[in-house]
């Protein structure tokens, strides 16, 4: 069974037999779900729903059902088209939209999509609001409207230039100074909407560029979730010529990776801790990560005399962190930078263009900052998950057996992360695959990866 559904929208592989993977007859459901819960958001209103989506090869099939729907409803649609996560996001907000679905599977697989919804801030629906668009799914709790109440559908492309225009215009983002510098950078768009527009942004920026995997195809060129393992063409190009960065992003643009002058990766959990540096040297404030991200981020906070606060894993769960503490920013260690200046979403485009400016005043290479920050190493693992797996029995034995020791410290606001003196290990179950996430930190990779090891040993004990 591949089709998850979540408080976060629901996901999951094309094709297939209703109610087991991702088809026409459940978008169509969830979509009507999601629709209703914004129109009781919304009593008498004739509601505008922001439309937007990566380049997935399922993606036209999944918009026009989804359009097609919202339509039937009775809410007025606004197809922007080929767009960014942050770009939609950033849509609902300037169209005055009562929300938005983003029809992405982020870093999954070509074979997988999925709805992201947004509320009338373009941000993800919160824990309480997506359990009852669930809620609604489940019961089939709505009612469509007649003819003379129909939808309308518009397209409306300009939302990528005025998200560029949006992000020139952040404070900390200093165009001249990258101009002066004159990059140039090797960027991979893993055939998907970072293709269209990273170039704009760039060319606004005066960065001359390569760009590799470019076309909006959806037949990604490699395996699209920017881990290391992943990118060794644009690391081979990177190491081949004379560039100053290499800069990579997922399918529908909200994580960022970089790799550095030498064709070395940055490291996906410094890209947030990098920008978060920049922005704490001049704006004071406090910063949020979730669980499983480094503990570089602390560190740089407390460097600079901020307070660091950690938050279940999750976007979601991140901004409402975020909110709660007052963050100037925060994200999460896969290259998820949320910047509020900005907006309250992950966005690639304001990371890139924070980071370039950093590199532009300290007249550094990458290489070079990169050594300023403390070398953290996170090995990630994982567990295949079966339909007799006993979450919380794995859960509470670990639990158990650690919470005697002395100097370890336990976190079970999601899953569970147990913190040591100098490593911390952090076990949960994904949202958006049937596996168990184990994701260790410590001084070397050895020790890391022997930390989650340990871990699985433990479970593998107890099937």
């Amino acid at each position: 069974m591949t089709l998850i559904k979540s408080i976060s929208g629901i996901r999951g592989t094309i094709g297939g037999q209703t109610g087991d993977t991702l088809n026409p007859l459940d978008i169509v459901k969830f979509t009507s779900a999601y629709a209703t819960f914004i129109a009781q958001q919304n009593p008498g209103k004739k509601l505008k729903i922001i439309v937007g989506r990566d380049a997935r090869i399922s993606g036209e099939m999944m918009k026009n059902v989804i359009c097609g729907t919202l339509m039937g409803i009775g809410a007025d649609v606004v197809n922007i088209g080929l767009a960014t996560t942050p770009t939609t996001e950033l849509a609902v907000t300037m169209a005055e939209a009562d929300g938005g679905i983003i029809i992405t599977a982020s870093h999954n697989p070509r074979q997988w999509n999925a709805l992201k919804l947004l509320n009338n801030k373009g941000e993800f629906l919160t824990a309480t609001d997506g359990a009852e668009v669930l809620k609604i799914a489940e019961e089939e709790a709505f009612v469509y409207a007649d003819v003379d109440h129909l939808g309308s559908y518009t397209e409306d492309h300009t939302f990528d230039e005025r998200h560029i225009d949006s992000v020139l215009s952040l404070s900390l983002v200093d165009v001249e100074a990258i101009k002066e510098r004159k990059f140039k950078v090797c960027v991979d768009a893993v055939n998907s909407v970072g293709g269209i527009i990273l170039p704009k942004l760039l060319d606004r920026l005066g960065v001359d560029y390569t760009l590799l995997y470019g076309e909006p195809t959806g037949d990604f060129g490699h395996n699209p979730e920017p881990l290391e393992k992943n990118l060794t063409g644009i690391m081979d190009e990177m190491k081949q010529s004379d560039y100053d960065l290499g800069i990579v992003v997922d399918p529908d643009v909200d994580r960022l990776a970089f790799i550095q002058e030498d064709g070395v990766m940055f490291g996906e959990e410094y890209t947030l801790v990098s920008v978060a540096d920049y922005v704490l040297e001049n704006i004071k404030g406090n910063t949020v990560s979730n669980l499983s991200s480094t503990r570089a981020l602390r560190d740089v906070t407390e460097k600079h005399g901020g307070k660091y606060y950690a938050s279940a894993v999750g976007e979601v769960n991140v901004t409402t962190k975020m909110k709660e503490v007052g963050a100037i920013i925060g994200g999460e260690g896969n290259g998820g930078i949320i910047y509020p200046e900005s907006h309250y979403g992950r966005d690639s485009l304001v990371g890139i263009a924070l980071f370039l400016s950093l590199l532009a005043k300290k007249s550094l290479k990458a290489s070079e900052l990169r050594k300023t920050y403390p070398p953290y190493f996170i090995a990630k693992n994982r567990i295949d998950l079966t339909p007799d797996t006993d979450i919380d029995a794995i859960l509470n034995t670990v639990k158990s057996l650690y919470g005697a020791k002395e100097g370890v410290s336990i976190n079970d606001i999601d899953g569970v992360k147990l913190d040591f003196a100098k490593s911390w290990v952090h076990l949960r179950k994904s949202n958006t695959e049937p596996i168990i996430r184990i994701y260790s930190e410590a001084s070397t990779m050895e020790e890391a990866d022997e930390l989650g090891k340990e871990i699985m040993r433990i479970i593998s004990d107890m099937q």
